[in-house]
């Protein structure tokens, strides 16, 4: 599958746009897992064009997770267009337009999926986007506003008319935020569309190798995406390309290696960030892997990961972990 010029191989498998989540340390261990490209967490526009510092630095990649797409997201043409050429002198492979974020202080204020209760501006943004940049620009956007403007079919046309490359669907409304399942129905029916000729990417409840799997033959996408599954489990990416190309299930992972993971996981937060920051960054996402999902009586652990402040704390926690429940 190819994104403009950039060859993604057969049936790609990439790492979602996630605030808080997909920073550069997160990104390339997704990439050394598998992923065939990731994303950067989304970058204001707004931010962007009055240099805070925070949102630039964001826009730091490195050539070893190549490809890399950056994301944008805003509400007015012409800070989107001013910085997207902000963006492109970054130098990433594609630069994507967030249309899909459906949380309250971002899509509340007409920008993100708030774009969907607006579509002359969002097709406005697009191709003044597109016109004023030279590497390729995709779009990730979600089915409709609410069930009953589930409107994905005419805007995907609309959107590939405004010169995009590829166009990724989040399998949910707006209104639903990341309530209830995927509807990866609509997104079947854009790939089907035969008056579509760019990528369709499919994303939404991608947890296991065998929904992988299904997603791409069940619903003809080019390529999948996955989000949430990867918090504290970015070795999804290796099973899933394991599953992808053989049809068997990677051998079962032990906890002992996926325990290694999550430990490397903390230490190349801490060395992105520093110590305290590194670890209120990571701890959230720890606590959440499926790693230990179902363990009896994990509930105090969790807490205890949710509030530790230092790598030592939490490694006394890992060590816990191991010694209890996996006999480490």
């Amino acid at each position: 599958m190819k994104i403009a010029n950039i060859d993604l191989g057969p049936r790609p498998v990439l790492l979602a746009p996630m605030e808080d989540v997909t920073d550069p340390a997160f990104r390339l261990m997704c990439k050394r897992f598998g992923a065939d490209m990731v994303y950067t967490e989304f970058v204001s526009a707004d931010a962007l064009i009055r240099s805070v510092s925070k949102t630039e630095q964001k826009l730091n990649i490195s050539n070893e997770e190549r490809p890399v797409a950056i994301q944008i997201y805003g509400r007015d043409t012409a800070t989107m267009v001013e910085a997207a050429k902000i963006v492109e002198q970054a130098r990433p492979d594609i630069l994507d337009l967030n249309f899909g974020c459906p949380v309250k202080r971002v899509a509340g204020k007409g920008a993100g999926a708030g774009m969907l209760q607006n579509i002359p501006l969002m097709l406005e943004i697009t191709r003044a986007v597109v016109d004023a940049v030279k590497i390729p620009v995709t779009v990730k956007t979600r089915l409709g506003w609410d069930a009953e403007h589930k409107i994905i079919v005419t805007l995907a046309e609309q959107l590939q008319d405004c010169g995009i490359s590829a166009l990724t669907i989040h399998g949910r409304t707006r209104a639903q935020m990341y309530t209830g399942e995927a509807d990866w129905t609509l997104i079947g029916e854009v790939k089907r569309n035969p008056r579509m000729h760019i990528p369709i990417i499919g994303n939404g409840d991608v947890t296991t190798p065998q929904r992988a799997l299904e997603c791409f033959e069940r619903y003809g996408v080019d390529a999948i995406m996955i989000g949430r599954a990867s918090f504290g489990r970015p070795w999804i990416f290796k099973e899933v390309k394991h599953y992808l190309k053989t049809g068997e299930e990677l051998p079962p992972l032990t906890p002992e290696w996926c325990m290694n993971v999550l430990r490397q996981e903390v230490e190349d937060s801490v060395n992105l960030l520093d110590e305290r920051r590194g670890i209120l960054h990571v701890r959230r996402h720890l606590a959440a892997s499926p790693l230990f999902k179902g363990l009896p009586n994990f509930r105090d652990t969790r807490i205890a990961m949710l509030r530790a402040e230092t790598k030592e704390e939490l490694y006394a926690i890992f060590d816990e972990i191991g010694r209890k429940f996996f006999g480490l």
